[in-house]
Protein backbone atom coordinates (compact mmCIF):
# COMPACT_ATOMS: atom_id res chain seq x y z
CA UNK A 1 0.00 0.00 0.00
CA UNK A 2 1.46 3.34 -1.10
CA UNK A 3 1.77 6.31 1.26
CA UNK A 4 -0.64 8.33 -0.88
CA UNK A 5 -3.25 5.65 -0.17
CA UNK A 6 -2.80 5.77 3.60
CA UNK A 7 -6.10 7.01 4.96
CA UNK A 8 -6.09 9.80 7.51
CA UNK A 9 -9.01 10.12 9.89
CA UNK A 10 -8.92 12.64 12.71
CA UNK A 11 -8.63 10.56 15.89
CA UNK A 12 -11.60 10.50 18.22
CA UNK A 13 -9.78 11.49 21.40
CA UNK A 14 -12.73 10.82 23.71
CA UNK A 15 -13.16 7.31 22.29
CA UNK A 16 -9.43 6.71 22.64
CA UNK A 17 -9.57 7.82 26.28
CA UNK A 18 -12.51 5.51 26.95
CA UNK A 19 -10.90 2.44 25.36
CA UNK A 20 -7.53 3.01 27.02
CA UNK A 21 -9.30 3.65 30.32
CA UNK A 22 -10.96 0.23 30.14
CA UNK A 23 -7.52 -1.39 29.81
CA UNK A 24 -5.96 0.77 32.52
CA UNK A 25 -8.63 -0.48 34.91
CA UNK A 26 -7.14 -3.95 34.50
CA UNK A 27 -3.62 -2.92 35.55
CA UNK A 28 -2.47 -2.52 39.17
CA UNK A 29 -5.93 -3.50 40.41
CA UNK A 30 -5.13 -6.97 41.75
CA UNK A 31 -5.55 -8.82 38.44
CA UNK A 32 -3.25 -11.64 37.31
CA UNK A 33 -0.11 -10.96 35.29
CA UNK A 34 -1.76 -12.60 32.26
CA UNK A 35 -4.61 -10.07 32.41
CA UNK A 36 -2.17 -7.17 32.81
CA UNK A 37 0.03 -8.32 29.93
CA UNK A 38 -3.00 -8.58 27.67
CA UNK A 39 -4.19 -5.11 28.73
CA UNK A 40 -0.74 -3.59 28.05
CA UNK A 41 -0.72 -5.12 24.57
CA UNK A 42 -4.22 -3.72 23.89
CA UNK A 43 -3.02 -0.26 24.94
CA UNK A 44 -0.09 -0.65 22.57
CA UNK A 45 -2.54 -1.35 19.71
CA UNK A 46 -4.62 1.72 20.56
CA UNK A 47 -1.50 3.88 20.82
CA UNK A 48 -0.24 2.61 17.46
CA UNK A 49 -3.51 3.57 15.75
CA UNK A 50 -3.49 7.04 17.28
CA UNK A 51 0.22 7.52 16.56
CA UNK A 52 -0.30 6.48 12.94
CA UNK A 53 -2.94 9.14 12.35
CA UNK A 54 -0.92 11.90 13.99
CA UNK A 55 2.20 10.85 12.05
CA UNK A 56 0.44 10.76 8.66
CA UNK A 57 -0.99 14.21 9.39
CA UNK A 58 2.40 15.55 10.49
CA UNK A 59 4.14 14.25 7.36
CA UNK A 60 1.55 15.76 5.04
CA UNK A 61 1.73 19.04 6.94
CA UNK A 62 5.53 19.16 6.58
CA UNK A 63 5.34 18.28 2.87
CA UNK A 64 3.09 21.31 2.33
CA UNK A 65 2.92 23.75 5.23
CA UNK A 66 0.45 25.83 3.18
CA UNK A 67 -2.15 23.02 3.07
CA UNK A 68 -4.92 24.43 5.26
CA UNK A 69 -6.49 21.05 6.06
CA UNK A 70 -3.31 19.51 7.47
CA UNK A 71 -2.36 22.79 9.11
CA UNK A 72 -5.62 22.50 11.08
CA UNK A 73 -4.90 18.83 11.82
CA UNK A 74 -1.45 19.76 13.13
CA UNK A 75 -3.08 22.37 15.36
CA UNK A 76 -5.48 19.64 16.55
CA UNK A 77 -2.51 17.40 17.37
CA UNK A 78 -0.68 20.24 19.19
CA UNK A 79 -3.79 20.86 21.26
CA UNK A 80 -4.41 17.23 22.14
CA UNK A 81 -0.94 15.76 22.58
CA UNK A 82 -0.71 16.99 26.19
CA UNK A 83 -3.96 15.14 26.95
CA UNK A 84 -2.50 12.01 25.34
CA UNK A 85 0.60 12.55 27.46
CA UNK A 86 -1.64 12.66 30.53
CA UNK A 87 -3.00 9.23 29.62
CA UNK A 88 0.54 8.01 29.03
CA UNK A 89 1.45 9.26 32.48
CA UNK A 90 -1.44 7.32 33.97
CA UNK A 91 -0.23 4.20 32.15
CA UNK A 92 3.26 4.81 33.56
CA UNK A 93 1.90 5.08 37.09
CA UNK A 94 -0.13 1.90 36.67
CA UNK A 95 2.86 0.03 35.31
CA UNK A 96 5.01 1.07 38.26
CA UNK A 97 2.24 0.17 40.75
CA UNK A 98 1.70 -3.36 39.42
CA UNK A 99 2.19 -6.19 41.89
CA UNK A 100 3.24 -8.40 38.97
CA UNK A 101 6.40 -6.48 38.05
CA UNK A 102 8.61 -9.57 37.87
CA UNK A 103 6.29 -11.22 35.33
CA UNK A 104 5.96 -7.98 33.37
CA UNK A 105 9.76 -7.62 33.26
CA UNK A 106 10.00 -11.16 31.87
CA UNK A 107 7.49 -10.21 29.14
CA UNK A 108 8.60 -6.66 28.32
CA UNK A 109 12.12 -6.25 29.74
CA UNK A 110 13.47 -4.06 32.54
CA UNK A 111 14.10 -0.88 30.54
CA UNK A 112 10.40 -0.07 30.13
CA UNK A 113 10.23 0.32 33.93
CA UNK A 114 13.39 2.43 34.15
CA UNK A 115 12.02 4.70 31.43
CA UNK A 116 8.64 4.79 33.16
CA UNK A 117 10.28 6.02 36.36
CA UNK A 118 11.96 8.84 34.42
CA UNK A 119 8.82 9.66 32.40
CA UNK A 120 6.72 9.81 35.57
CA UNK A 121 8.71 12.83 36.71
CA UNK A 122 8.05 14.76 33.48
CA UNK A 123 4.27 15.17 33.69
CA UNK A 124 1.46 16.41 35.90
CA UNK A 125 -2.04 17.37 34.71
CA UNK A 126 -1.47 20.97 35.80
CA UNK A 127 1.12 21.52 33.03
CA UNK A 128 -1.25 20.63 30.15
CA UNK A 129 -1.90 24.24 29.12
CA UNK A 130 1.83 24.99 29.29
CA UNK A 131 2.57 21.99 27.07
CA UNK A 132 -0.05 23.17 24.58
CA UNK A 133 1.67 26.55 24.42
CA UNK A 134 5.06 24.89 23.99
CA UNK A 135 3.73 22.81 21.07
CA UNK A 136 2.16 25.86 19.40
CA UNK A 137 5.39 27.85 19.69
CA UNK A 138 7.45 25.01 18.20
CA UNK A 139 5.02 24.76 15.29
CA UNK A 140 5.18 28.55 14.85
CA UNK A 141 8.98 28.36 14.56
CA UNK A 142 8.76 25.66 11.87
CA UNK A 143 6.15 27.64 9.93
CA UNK A 144 8.16 30.87 10.11
CA UNK A 145 11.36 29.18 8.91
CA UNK A 146 9.48 27.31 6.16
CA UNK A 147 8.00 30.61 4.95
CA UNK A 148 11.38 31.90 3.78
CA UNK A 149 11.18 33.30 0.25
CA UNK A 150 14.62 34.67 -0.53
CA UNK A 151 15.06 36.81 -3.64
CA UNK A 152 18.41 35.94 -5.17
CA UNK A 153 19.73 36.63 -8.65
CA UNK A 154 16.27 37.18 -10.09
CA UNK A 155 14.56 34.12 -8.58
CA UNK A 156 12.91 33.14 -5.29
CA UNK A 157 14.27 30.31 -3.11
CA UNK A 158 13.58 28.70 0.25
CA UNK A 159 16.41 28.14 2.74
CA UNK A 160 17.27 24.64 1.50
CA UNK A 161 17.38 25.79 -2.11
CA UNK A 162 19.92 28.48 -1.18
CA UNK A 163 22.53 25.87 -0.17
CA UNK A 164 24.10 25.42 -3.62
CA UNK A 165 24.79 29.18 -3.80
CA UNK A 166 26.53 29.11 -0.41
CA UNK A 167 28.86 26.43 -1.86
CA UNK A 168 29.55 28.24 -5.13
CA UNK A 169 33.13 28.36 -6.41
CA UNK A 170 32.56 32.07 -6.98
CA UNK A 171 33.42 33.83 -3.74
CA UNK A 172 31.11 36.78 -4.35
CA UNK A 173 28.17 34.42 -4.94
CA UNK A 174 28.89 32.69 -1.63
CA UNK A 175 29.11 36.05 0.11
CA UNK A 176 25.87 37.40 -1.35
CA UNK A 177 23.98 34.13 -0.72
CA UNK A 178 25.06 34.04 2.93
CA UNK A 179 24.11 37.69 3.42
CA UNK A 180 20.71 37.04 1.78
CA UNK A 181 20.06 34.19 4.22
CA UNK A 182 21.15 36.34 7.16
CA UNK A 183 18.83 39.10 5.92
CA UNK A 184 15.83 36.75 6.13
CA UNK A 185 16.62 35.89 9.74
CA UNK A 186 17.45 39.48 10.64
CA UNK A 187 14.20 40.71 9.06
CA UNK A 188 12.38 38.28 11.37
CA UNK A 189 14.60 38.77 14.41
CA UNK A 190 11.77 40.02 16.62
CA UNK A 191 9.63 36.97 15.82
CA UNK A 192 12.48 34.51 16.43
CA UNK A 193 13.42 36.25 19.66
CA UNK A 194 9.81 36.28 20.85
CA UNK A 195 9.19 32.61 20.00
CA UNK A 196 12.35 31.43 21.73
CA UNK A 197 11.91 33.72 24.71
CA UNK A 198 8.41 32.35 25.25
CA UNK A 199 9.66 28.79 24.80
CA UNK A 200 12.40 29.25 27.41
CA UNK A 201 9.99 30.82 29.86
CA UNK A 202 7.22 28.23 29.45
CA UNK A 203 9.74 25.38 29.76
CA UNK A 204 11.11 26.95 32.93
CA UNK A 205 7.55 27.23 34.29
CA UNK A 206 6.87 23.58 33.41
CA UNK A 207 10.09 22.46 35.13
CA UNK A 208 9.33 24.35 38.32
CA UNK A 209 5.73 23.09 38.45
CA UNK A 210 7.18 19.57 38.25
CA UNK A 211 9.62 20.26 41.09
CA UNK A 212 12.82 20.69 39.09
CA UNK A 213 15.33 23.45 39.83
CA UNK A 214 15.25 24.46 36.15
CA UNK A 215 14.58 22.92 32.75
CA UNK A 216 17.98 21.24 32.34
CA UNK A 217 17.27 17.95 34.13
CA UNK A 218 13.70 17.93 32.83
CA UNK A 219 15.13 18.21 29.32
CA UNK A 220 17.35 15.19 30.00
CA UNK A 221 14.46 13.23 31.50
CA UNK A 222 12.19 14.03 28.57
CA UNK A 223 14.81 12.46 26.30
CA UNK A 224 14.76 9.28 28.38
CA UNK A 225 18.39 9.52 29.44
CA UNK A 226 18.75 6.90 32.15
CA UNK A 227 22.50 6.29 32.35
CA UNK A 228 24.29 9.64 32.07
CA UNK A 229 23.80 13.20 33.33
CA UNK A 230 24.89 16.79 32.68
CA UNK A 231 28.22 16.21 34.46
CA UNK A 232 29.01 13.36 32.05
CA UNK A 233 28.09 15.62 29.13
CA UNK A 234 30.24 18.44 30.56
CA UNK A 235 33.24 16.09 30.69
CA UNK A 236 32.51 14.88 27.16
CA UNK A 237 32.34 18.46 25.83
CA UNK A 238 35.66 19.16 27.57
CA UNK A 239 37.26 16.29 25.62
CA UNK A 240 35.95 17.75 22.36
CA UNK A 241 37.29 21.17 23.30
CA UNK A 242 40.72 19.74 24.10
CA UNK A 243 41.14 17.05 21.43
CA UNK A 244 39.02 18.17 18.48
CA UNK A 245 38.89 21.98 18.35
CA UNK A 246 42.66 22.36 17.69
CA UNK A 247 42.55 19.75 14.90
CA UNK A 248 39.51 21.37 13.32
CA UNK A 249 41.47 24.64 13.28
CA UNK A 250 44.17 22.77 11.33
CA UNK A 251 41.57 21.45 8.87
CA UNK A 252 40.21 24.96 8.33
CA UNK A 253 43.73 26.26 7.64
CA UNK A 254 44.21 23.44 5.10
CA UNK A 255 40.92 24.43 3.49
CA UNK A 256 41.92 28.10 3.28
CA UNK A 257 45.17 27.04 1.61
CA UNK A 258 43.26 24.85 -0.88
CA UNK A 259 40.96 27.77 -1.65
CA UNK A 260 43.88 30.21 -1.85
CA UNK A 261 42.14 32.59 0.59
CA UNK A 262 44.22 34.65 3.01
CA UNK A 263 41.45 35.80 5.36
CA UNK A 264 38.65 33.19 5.19
CA UNK A 265 35.22 34.40 6.23
CA UNK A 266 32.35 32.26 7.48
CA UNK A 267 30.84 32.25 3.98
CA UNK A 268 33.99 30.57 2.66
CA UNK A 269 33.65 27.53 4.91
CA UNK A 270 30.83 25.89 2.94
CA UNK A 271 33.17 25.47 -0.03
CA UNK A 272 35.88 22.82 0.31
CA UNK A 273 37.63 22.81 -3.08
CA UNK A 274 38.40 25.44 -5.75
CA UNK A 275 37.28 22.90 -8.33
CA UNK A 276 33.92 22.80 -6.54
CA UNK A 277 32.47 20.62 -3.81
CA UNK A 278 31.76 16.99 -4.67
CA UNK A 279 28.28 16.66 -6.14
CA UNK A 280 26.11 13.70 -7.08
CA UNK A 281 26.22 13.18 -10.84
CA UNK A 282 22.50 12.93 -11.41
CA UNK A 283 19.11 14.17 -10.28
CA UNK A 284 16.91 12.81 -7.51
CA UNK A 285 15.51 9.91 -9.58
CA UNK A 286 19.03 8.93 -10.71
CA UNK A 287 20.31 9.00 -7.13
CA UNK A 288 17.47 6.78 -5.96
CA UNK A 289 18.38 4.28 -8.69
CA UNK A 290 21.99 4.27 -7.43
CA UNK A 291 20.70 3.77 -3.87
CA UNK A 292 18.65 0.77 -5.00
CA UNK A 293 21.80 -0.76 -6.52
CA UNK A 294 23.81 -0.01 -3.36
CA UNK A 295 21.33 -1.52 -0.94
CA UNK A 296 20.84 -4.55 -3.18
CA UNK A 297 24.57 -5.25 -2.97
CA UNK A 298 25.11 -4.26 0.66
CA UNK A 299 23.07 -7.09 2.20
CA UNK A 300 19.88 -9.11 1.78
CA UNK A 301 18.39 -7.15 4.70
CA UNK A 302 19.05 -3.73 3.14
CA UNK A 303 17.81 -4.96 -0.24
CA UNK A 304 14.47 -6.05 1.20
CA UNK A 305 14.15 -2.86 3.25
CA UNK A 306 14.88 -0.39 0.46
CA UNK A 307 12.56 -2.13 -2.01
CA UNK A 308 9.81 -1.84 0.59
CA UNK A 309 10.49 1.89 0.84
CA UNK A 310 10.46 2.39 -2.93
CA UNK A 311 7.44 0.21 -3.67
CA UNK A 312 5.36 1.96 -1.03
CA UNK A 313 6.47 5.50 -1.98
CA UNK A 314 7.94 6.17 1.45
CA UNK A 315 10.56 8.67 0.31
CA UNK A 316 9.70 12.39 -0.03
CA UNK A 317 12.90 13.95 -1.32
CA UNK A 318 12.23 16.94 -3.60
CA UNK A 319 12.65 20.48 -2.32
CA UNK A 320 9.66 22.69 -3.17
CA UNK A 321 7.92 25.89 -2.05
CA UNK A 322 6.00 25.60 1.21
CA UNK A 323 7.73 22.38 2.20
CA UNK A 324 9.23 22.26 5.68
CA UNK A 325 13.03 22.38 5.73
CA UNK A 326 15.45 19.73 6.88
CA UNK A 327 15.19 15.99 6.82
CA UNK A 328 13.80 13.32 9.11
CA UNK A 329 12.71 9.72 9.39
CA UNK A 330 9.53 8.71 11.15
CA UNK A 331 7.48 5.54 11.52
CA UNK A 332 3.82 4.72 10.85
CA UNK A 333 2.98 1.73 13.07
CA UNK A 334 -0.31 0.84 11.37
CA UNK A 335 1.56 0.03 8.17
CA UNK A 336 4.88 -1.02 9.75
CA UNK A 337 6.32 1.67 7.52
CA UNK A 338 9.29 3.98 8.01
CA UNK A 339 9.06 7.28 6.10
CA UNK A 340 11.99 9.39 4.86
CA UNK A 341 11.60 13.16 4.38
CA UNK A 342 14.34 15.31 2.83
CA UNK A 343 15.00 18.36 0.66
CA UNK A 344 17.35 17.52 -2.21
CA UNK A 345 19.24 20.51 -3.61
CA UNK A 346 21.91 19.08 -5.90
CA UNK A 347 24.72 19.10 -3.32
CA UNK A 348 26.51 16.21 -1.61
CA UNK A 349 24.02 16.76 1.20
CA UNK A 350 21.51 14.82 -0.94
CA UNK A 351 23.53 11.63 -0.59
CA UNK A 352 24.36 12.35 3.05
CA UNK A 353 20.72 12.85 4.00
CA UNK A 354 19.56 9.85 1.98
CA UNK A 355 22.05 7.47 3.60
CA UNK A 356 21.57 9.12 7.01
CA UNK A 357 17.78 8.85 7.07
CA UNK A 358 17.98 5.40 5.46
CA UNK A 359 20.06 4.38 8.49
CA UNK A 360 17.23 5.46 10.78
CA UNK A 361 14.64 3.78 8.58
CA UNK A 362 16.65 0.55 8.33
CA UNK A 363 17.04 0.42 12.10
CA UNK A 364 13.32 0.73 12.79
CA UNK A 365 12.50 -1.66 9.94
CA UNK A 366 14.69 -4.22 11.73
CA UNK A 367 13.04 -3.57 15.11
CA UNK A 368 9.49 -2.83 13.89
CA UNK A 369 8.06 -5.86 15.67
CA UNK A 370 9.35 -4.87 19.08
CA UNK A 371 6.97 -3.22 21.56
CA UNK A 372 6.39 0.52 20.85
CA UNK A 373 8.69 1.58 23.70
CA UNK A 374 11.59 -0.34 22.14
CA UNK A 375 11.19 0.32 18.40
CA UNK A 376 13.33 3.45 18.58
CA UNK A 377 16.36 3.79 20.83
CA UNK A 378 16.84 7.05 22.71
CA UNK A 379 17.98 9.86 20.44
CA UNK A 380 21.74 9.58 20.83
CA UNK A 381 21.65 5.82 20.17
CA UNK A 382 19.28 6.26 17.21
CA UNK A 383 21.77 8.59 15.54
CA UNK A 384 24.44 5.87 15.64
CA UNK A 385 22.49 3.93 13.03
CA UNK A 386 22.06 6.92 10.72
CA UNK A 387 25.60 8.30 10.94
CA UNK A 388 27.18 4.86 10.67
CA UNK A 389 25.14 4.11 7.54
CA UNK A 390 26.72 7.20 5.92
CA UNK A 391 30.14 5.57 6.38
CA UNK A 392 29.01 2.02 5.59
CA UNK A 393 27.91 3.37 2.19
CA UNK A 394 31.51 4.30 1.29
CA UNK A 395 32.26 1.15 -0.81
CA UNK A 396 29.41 2.19 -3.12
CA UNK A 397 29.80 5.95 -2.93
CA UNK A 398 31.50 6.08 -6.35
CA UNK A 399 28.12 5.17 -7.86
CA UNK A 400 26.88 8.62 -6.79
CA UNK A 401 30.01 10.77 -7.12
CA UNK A 402 32.06 9.12 -9.87
CA UNK A 403 35.14 11.34 -10.47
CA UNK A 404 34.38 13.24 -7.23
CA UNK A 405 34.63 10.12 -5.05
CA UNK A 406 38.00 10.90 -3.45
CA UNK A 407 36.92 14.48 -2.80
CA UNK A 408 33.69 13.24 -1.23
CA UNK A 409 35.41 10.79 1.13
CA UNK A 410 37.94 13.36 2.33
CA UNK A 411 35.27 16.02 2.75
CA UNK A 412 32.74 13.70 4.39
CA UNK A 413 35.18 12.61 7.08
CA UNK A 414 36.68 16.09 7.58
CA UNK A 415 33.25 17.72 7.86
CA UNK A 416 32.09 15.03 10.30
CA UNK A 417 35.06 15.86 12.57
CA UNK A 418 34.44 19.59 12.12
CA UNK A 419 30.85 19.05 13.25
CA UNK A 420 31.82 17.87 16.75
CA UNK A 421 32.75 21.32 18.14
CA UNK A 422 29.61 22.85 16.63
CA UNK A 423 27.44 20.16 18.24
CA UNK A 424 29.14 20.76 21.58
CA UNK A 425 28.57 24.50 21.16
CA UNK A 426 24.82 24.03 20.58
CA UNK A 427 24.60 21.92 23.74
CA UNK A 428 26.71 24.28 25.89
CA UNK A 429 24.60 27.23 24.74
CA UNK A 430 21.38 25.51 25.80
CA UNK A 431 22.76 24.74 29.24
CA UNK A 432 23.59 28.43 29.64
CA UNK A 433 20.11 29.44 28.46
CA UNK A 434 18.10 27.13 30.70
CA UNK A 435 20.32 27.66 33.75
CA UNK A 436 19.76 31.40 33.28
CA UNK A 437 16.18 31.63 31.96
CA UNK A 438 15.86 35.35 32.69
CA UNK A 439 18.49 36.28 30.10
CA UNK A 440 17.22 38.77 27.53
CA UNK A 441 17.25 37.89 23.82
CA UNK A 442 20.22 40.23 23.37
CA UNK A 443 22.12 38.50 26.19
CA UNK A 444 21.43 35.12 24.59
CA UNK A 445 22.87 36.25 21.29
CA UNK A 446 25.96 37.63 23.05
CA UNK A 447 26.36 34.34 24.92
CA UNK A 448 26.14 32.39 21.66
CA UNK A 449 28.84 34.54 20.06
CA UNK A 450 31.07 34.21 23.14
CA UNK A 451 30.82 30.41 23.06
CA UNK A 452 31.11 30.34 19.27
CA UNK A 453 34.46 32.11 19.50
CA UNK A 454 35.66 29.39 21.90
CA UNK A 455 34.42 26.31 20.01
CA UNK A 456 34.71 27.70 16.46
CA UNK A 457 37.50 30.29 16.75
CA UNK A 458 38.00 30.33 12.99
CA UNK A 459 34.54 31.78 12.24
CA UNK A 460 34.80 35.38 11.05
CA UNK A 461 31.81 37.55 10.17
CA UNK A 462 33.45 40.84 9.17
CA UNK A 463 30.61 41.92 6.89
CA UNK A 464 27.69 39.98 8.37
CA UNK A 465 26.48 42.00 11.36
CA UNK A 466 23.61 39.62 12.11
CA UNK A 467 25.98 36.66 12.59
CA UNK A 468 28.66 38.78 14.28
CA UNK A 469 26.00 39.75 16.82
CA UNK A 470 25.29 36.07 17.59
CA UNK A 471 22.32 35.17 15.40
CA UNK A 472 23.52 31.95 13.76
CA UNK A 473 21.55 29.70 16.13
CA UNK A 474 18.20 30.94 14.78
CA UNK A 475 18.59 28.48 11.91
CA UNK A 476 19.19 25.51 14.26
CA UNK A 477 15.69 24.11 14.68
CA UNK A 478 16.69 21.67 17.43
CA UNK A 479 17.36 24.60 19.77
CA UNK A 480 13.72 25.62 19.41
CA UNK A 481 11.81 22.34 19.19
CA UNK A 482 14.21 19.69 20.56
CA UNK A 483 15.97 21.14 23.60
CA UNK A 484 19.17 19.27 24.56
CA UNK A 485 18.73 16.87 21.65
CA UNK A 486 21.65 18.14 19.56
CA UNK A 487 24.54 16.68 21.59
CA UNK A 488 23.07 13.30 20.62
CA UNK A 489 24.40 13.76 17.08
CA UNK A 490 27.94 14.18 18.38
CA UNK A 491 27.71 11.19 20.74
CA UNK A 492 26.51 9.11 17.81
CA UNK A 493 29.20 10.55 15.55
CA UNK A 494 31.87 9.32 17.95
CA UNK A 495 30.32 5.84 17.71
CA UNK A 496 29.97 6.09 13.93
CA UNK A 497 33.66 6.97 13.61
CA UNK A 498 34.39 3.61 15.21
CA UNK A 499 32.25 1.85 12.60
CA UNK A 500 34.06 3.85 9.91
CA UNK A 501 37.43 2.65 11.22
CA UNK A 502 36.30 -0.96 11.60
CA UNK A 503 34.79 -0.96 8.10
CA UNK A 504 38.19 0.16 6.72
CA UNK A 505 39.83 -2.82 8.43
CA UNK A 506 37.12 -5.52 8.22
CA UNK A 507 33.89 -4.48 6.50
CA UNK A 508 32.10 -7.78 7.14
CA UNK A 509 32.75 -7.55 10.89
CA UNK A 510 31.60 -3.93 10.97
CA UNK A 511 28.41 -4.74 9.07
CA UNK A 512 27.50 -7.72 11.27
CA UNK A 513 27.95 -5.60 14.41
CA UNK A 514 25.85 -2.80 12.89
CA UNK A 515 23.04 -5.15 11.86
CA UNK A 516 22.87 -6.76 15.30
CA UNK A 517 22.80 -3.28 16.87
CA UNK A 518 19.87 -2.27 14.63
CA UNK A 519 17.90 -5.34 15.71
CA UNK A 520 18.25 -4.31 19.36
CA UNK A 521 16.14 -1.20 18.70
CA UNK A 522 15.69 0.61 21.99
CA UNK A 523 15.57 -2.47 24.19
CA UNK A 524 18.73 -1.25 25.92
CA UNK A 525 19.85 2.17 27.16
CA UNK A 526 22.48 4.20 25.27
CA UNK A 527 25.46 3.03 27.29
CA UNK A 528 24.17 -0.56 27.24
CA UNK A 529 23.82 -0.43 23.44
CA UNK A 530 27.36 0.81 22.87
CA UNK A 531 28.63 -1.84 25.30
CA UNK A 532 26.59 -4.46 23.37
CA UNK A 533 28.25 -3.31 20.13
CA UNK A 534 31.68 -3.19 21.84
CA UNK A 535 32.07 0.52 21.10
CA UNK A 536 34.07 2.88 23.31
CA UNK A 537 32.10 4.98 25.79
CA UNK A 538 32.36 8.67 24.76
CA UNK A 539 31.94 9.88 28.36
CA UNK A 540 35.14 8.17 29.52
CA UNK A 541 38.35 10.16 29.51
CA UNK A 542 40.60 9.24 26.61
CA UNK A 543 37.86 8.04 24.26
CA UNK A 544 37.88 11.11 22.02
CA UNK A 545 41.68 11.11 21.83
CA UNK A 546 41.58 7.43 20.83
CA UNK A 547 38.97 7.77 18.09
CA UNK A 548 40.73 10.82 16.63
CA UNK A 549 43.97 8.93 15.97
CA UNK A 550 42.88 6.87 12.90
CA UNK A 551 40.90 9.85 11.57
CA UNK A 552 43.94 12.12 11.74
CA UNK A 553 46.08 9.41 10.13
CA UNK A 554 43.63 9.04 7.23
CA UNK A 555 43.14 12.77 6.59
CA UNK A 556 46.80 13.69 7.10
CA UNK A 557 47.82 11.03 4.58
CA UNK A 558 45.81 12.67 1.79
CA UNK A 559 47.26 15.45 -0.33
CA UNK A 560 44.09 17.55 -0.33
CA UNK A 561 45.77 20.22 -2.49
CA UNK A 562 45.39 17.82 -5.43
CA UNK A 563 41.69 17.15 -4.89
Amino acid sequence: MKFSEYKYVRPNIEEYKRLVGEQLDLIATGKTSEVEIKAIKEIHKLDDELSSMFTISSIRNSVDTKDEFYEQEQAFADENMPHIQAIGNEFTNKLLASENRDDLVKEFGELIFLQAEVAKKTFKPEIIEDLQLENKLSTEYVKLTSSAEIEFEGKTYNLSQMSPFTQSTDRNTRRKATLAISKFFNDNIESYDRIYDELVKVRDVIAKKLGYENFVQLGYDRLGRTDYNKDDVFNYRKQIFTEVVPYVEELVKRKAKRLNIQNPQSFDLSLSFLSGNPTPKGDRAWQVERAIEMYDEMSSETSEFFKFMINNELLELDSKPGKSGGGYCTFIPKYNAPFIFANFNGTSHDVDVLTHEAGHAFQIYQSRNLIPEYRWPTMEAAEIHSMSMEFLAWPWIDKFFKEDTDKYKFNHLAEAVTFLPYGALVDHFQHEVYENPTMTPEERRLKWRELEKAYLPFKKYDEDEFLENGGFWFRQGHIFDGPFYYIDYTLAQVSAFQYWHESQVNYKKAWESYLSLCKQGGSKSFVELIEFAKLDNPFKDGTIKKIMEPIKAYLNNIDDQKL
